[in-house]
C-alpha cells in the first residue's frame, strides 16, 4: 500500500540543493494528485459500464477501462517498483498483481473497481494519519512571526529568530510569546495548553518561567530570554516528535519483517492455485485463475501491517498535545509493561528550590518576624534568601528598604532594618554572640529532625526567632504515588540526600521503598536491584547525575521544563512542564494504544480468513473481496484514530470548558 511507505519514512527536514532540481509543481506530488485521481477512477469506471450497456464499440469502453486502471494503478505501481527496486515485496504489488490478472482474463470492470478501492482506501489512510501528524505540525503556527524587543531606550520590532539572549521581550495582552523566558515584570494568565495541556490559564508574575507558544491573556508581561528561538521548549517538542514518528515499535519492526514473507508465501500459493486445479482436471484454467486472483487481493495484509503504525502515530500526537513526548513508538509501546517506577527526589518529587516553612517568632508575631529577614535577605542572591523574600510577598508582608547591608558568605548576613541591626544566619553561627534561647531548642530540633534547614534572626543582639526552609513536596505527588500504586506498580525514591531528609519526603508522599545517600552509579545499582526484582522498571529524573540511571532503565522519562538537557536527551519520554499526573496518564495511554494495535491486529488476521475461506467455500466475487479488504484497513486506522487522538482530544476540550473561569 502506498500509504504504508508513507508511513515508514519521511523526507529530512533539510537538504542539500546544489545539485538537486527545484520542488516539483504542487500538481505532480502523490498528497495534491491521488485523491483527485479516485473520482477519475470512479468516472471511468461508471462511463466503460453505461457504455456497454448502450451498446458502444467496444473498443470505447477499453478506453474507460483503460482510465481507471492509469487513475487507480498509478500510486500502487509506483510503490511496487520502488519496493522491487529494493528487493522488497510488498501487498501493492498482490493488489497490483491481481488487478492485471483480472484483466488479463477479461474481467476488466472487478480489476478497475480493485484498483478503485484500494486508491480510496489509501488516500482515507492518508488523511486518518495526516490527521495525527498535522496534530503535532500545527505547533508550528504557535510561533508569531515577529516580536517586540526592549534594545536600550528603544522598543525595537525583531523577527523571533533575531532574539537574543537575555533581552526583554515585551508581550502585550492576546499575543504568542515568541521564546521561552522568565517574568521580569507584569501580571498575567497565561494559556499553556498547546505545550503543558493544563485547560485552564496559568497566573504568571515576576519569577515564573513561560513557554515560547504559549498565548498570553489580559495582562502584560516583560520576559527575559532565556532560549533562542531555535531551543525552545515549543522547538524541542517538534523535533522529538518528528523524530518519535520514525522511531518503530518491536510490534511494527515484527510485521514490517512478516509482510514481505507472507507476500512472497502468498504469491506462491497463488501460483500454485493457478496451475494445480486445472492439472488435476478440477477446475478449467480460466476459473481457476480468477479464483486465484481473489485470493491473492483477501490474503493481502494491508490492515495488518498498517494498523500498527496507524495507532502509535496518533497516540504519539495524542501524548503530545497533552504534554507528554515519547521519542518513538517502541517506549509508548514499552511503558505499557512496566511494573515499578523510581522517582529521583530533588526537582522531580519535590520542586528543587528551598520554601519557607515555618516561622517561631520570640517577642514578636509571625508576619513581624519574617518582614524583618525578607527586608535583610532582599539584598541577597542565596537560594534560602529568595524563599524568605518569596514567601514574605506570597503573604503581603511589606518588605522595608535596609542600610549598611553586609554579608560573610558561608555564615549570614546583616543590615539595619527601621534603625535596628538585624543579624541572619546559621544557629552555630548566630550563637557564637548569644546562645539559643530554650523555648526556641525544641522547635530547632523537631524541624531539623525533618529534615529542614533552620537559621535565626537576631534584632539588637536579642533572638527574634527562627526560620526553617526546605525542599518541599510538589503539590501533585502524593496523589501522583496513590495513583501508580492503585495502577498496581511498585513506587521507589532514589536521592542523594541523607537518610533523615530521604524518609520524611518519602513519608509524605506515600513512597515506602527508599533509596538514599545515592551518588549517580549508586543510582545505577539501585536501579539495576529493581529491574531484577520487579522487571520492566521506569525512572523519572530532572538532573546531570540522574542520566545514568535514566539511560539503564527500561523506560527513562524525564522533567521538560526543570530538566537538564543531558537527562532531557537521554530520555525516552518527556513531561513537559513537570507536570508529574502526566505521568499515570501516558501509563493508561500506552496501555490502551496496545490495546488497540491488538485489537486491529485480531480483528486484521479475522478478516482475512474468513474472505479466504469465502474465496474457497463459496466462491466470493473480486468485488466483494476488495470491499471486505479495502474496508477492513480503513476501520482499523479509524480506530486509532479516534480511540487514541480524536475522542481523548474532545475529552480534553470538554474538562476545559467542565472547570471553573
Amino acid at each position: 500500500m502506498a500509504t504504508m511507505n508513507a508511513v515508514k519514512t519521511s523526507a529530512p527536514l533539510t537538504t542539500d540543493t546544489t545539485h538537486t532540481p527545484g520542488p516539483r509543481p504542487v500538481w505532480l506530488t502523490a498528497a495534491w494528485l491521488e485523491p483527485r485521481l479516485v473520482p477519475v477512477t470512479l468516472l471511468a469506471i461508471l462511463a466503460s459500464l453505461a457504455g456497454e450497456h448502450a451498446g458502444l464499440p467496444r473498443e470505447l469502453t477499453l478506453l474507460f477501462d483503460l482510465i481507471a486502471y492509469v487513475a487507480g494503478g498509478l500510486f500502487g505501481v509506483k510503490s511496487a517498483l520502488a519496493s522491487l527496486a529494493q528487493r522488497k515485496l510488498d501487498v501493492d504489488l498482490l493488489m497490483v498483481l491481481a488487478a492485471v490478472g483480472a484483466a488479463s482474463i477479461g474481467e476488466w470492470h472487478e480489476g478497475a473497481i480493485l484498483l478503485f478501492l484500494f486508491s480510496l482506501s489509501n488516500v482515507l489512510q492518508d488523511y486518518a494519519i495526516g490527521r495525527s501528524r498535522s496534530a503535532i505540525q500545527s505547533l508550528f503556527k504557535l510561533y508569531p512571526e515577529q516580536a517586540q524587543v526592549r534594545r536600550g531606550d528603544q522598543v525595537l520590532t525583531v523577527k523571533i529568530s533575531e532574539i537574543r539572549l537575555h533581552e526583554v521581550v515585551l508581550i502585550e495582552p492576546g499575543a504568542r510569546i515568541p521564546v521561552d523566558g522568565t517574568v521580569l515584570a507584569g501580571r498575567s494568565a497565561v494559556d499553556q495548553a498547546p505545550i503543558t495541556g493544563e485547560s485552564m490559564p496559568v497566573d504568571k508574575q515576576p519569577g515564573d518561567i513561560v513557554f515560547a507558544g504559549t498565548l498570553n491573556k489580559q495582562g502584560i508581561l516583560d520576559i527575559e530570554a532565556t532560549r533562542l528561538a531555535t531551543e525552545t521548549t515549543l522547538a524541542r517538542i517538534i523535533k522529538m516528535v518528528e523524530e518519535a514518528q520514525e522511531r518503530k515499535a518491536p510490534t511494527e519492526r515484527f510485521l514490517e519483517a512478516f509482510e514481505e514473507r507472507y507476500a512472497l508465501f502468498i504469491l506462491g500459493v497463488v501460483a500454485l492455485f493457478m496451475v494445480v486445479p486445472p492439472a488435476l482436471g478440477l477446475a478449467d484454467f480460466a476459473t481457476s485463475f480468477y479464483r486465484a486472483m481473489v485470493l491473492m487481493t483477501v490474503a493481502s495484509p494491508c490492515a495488518l501491517v498498517i494498523s500498527v503504525p496507524a495507532a502509535f502515530i496518533s497516540a504519539i500526537a495524542s501524548a503530545a498535545r497533552g504534554g507528554v513526548l515519547f521519542k518513538g513508538g517502541a517506549y509508548l509501546e514499552q511503558l505499557a509493561g512496566v511494573k515499578a517506577i523510581a522517582f529521583d527526589k530533588t526537582g522531580t518529587l519535590t520542586g528543587g528550590e528551598p520554601r519557607l516553612t515555618d516561622l517561631h517568632p520570640a517577642g514578636m508575631t509571625p508576619a513581624a518576624l519574617l518582614a524583618a529577614a525578607a527586608a535583610v535577605e532582599n539584598r541577597s542572591e542565596h537560594p534560602i534568601a529568595r524563599a524568605i523574600v518569596q514567601a514574605a510577598r506570597a503573604r503581603q508582608v511589606p518588605v522595608a528598604d535596609v542600610t549598611d547591608f553586609e554579608s560573610e558568605p558561608g555564615r549570614g548576613v546583616q543590615a539595619r532594618v527601621n534603625n535596628q541591626t538585624v543579624l541572619i544566619g546559621s544557629i552555630a553561627y548566630l550563637e557564637r554572640a548569644t546562645p539559643l534561647p530554650a523555648d526556641l531548642s525544641a522547635p530547632r530540633a523537631a524541624l531539623e529532625a525533618a529534615g529542614k534547614t533552620v537559621i535565626g534572626v537576631l534584632v539588637e543582639g536579642a533572638w527574634a526567632g527562627i526560620i526553617a526552609v526546605a525542599d518541599t513536596l510538589r503539590p501533585e505527588t502524593p496523589q501522583v504515588v496513590a495513583g501508580l500504586r492503585a495502577m498496581g506498580l511498585e513506587v521507589a525514591m532514589l536521592t542523594g540526600d541523607n537518610v533523615q531528609v530521604a524518609r520524611s519526603i518519602a513519608a509524605q508522599a506515600g513512597i515506602t521503598r527508599v533509596y538514599a545517600g545515592l551518588m549517580p552509579e549508586d543510582k545505577v545499582t539501585a536501579l539495576q536491584a529493581l529491574q531484577r526484582e520487579f522487571g520492566s522498571v521506569a525512572m523519572v529524573g530532572d538532573g546531570v547525575n540522574d542520566a545514568p540511571a535514566l539511560a539503564l532503565a527500561d523506560i527513562g522519562i524525564a522533567m521538560g521544563a526543570a530538566g537538564t538537557d543531558v537527562a532531557l536527551e537521554t530520555a525516552d519520554v518527556v513531561l513537559m512542564a513537570d507536570k508529574l499526573e502526566r505521568i499515570p496518564a501516558a501509563i493508561r495511554l500506552s496501555q490502551q494504544a496496545r490495546r488497540v494495535v491488538w485489537q486491529n491486529i485480531t480483528f486484521s488476521l479475522l478478516v482475512i480468513v474468513l474472505l479466504v475461506a469465502g474465496t474457497f467455500l463459496v466462491a466470493l466475487p473480486l468485488p466483494l473481496g476488495v470491499l471486505g479488504h479495502e474496508g477492513s484497513t480503513v476501520i482499523v486506522v479509524l480506530n486509532g484514530l479516534i480511540t487514541l487522538l480524536i475522542l481523548p482530544e474532545l475529552q480534553r476540550r470538554r474538562a476545559g470548558r467542565a472547570l471553573p473561569a
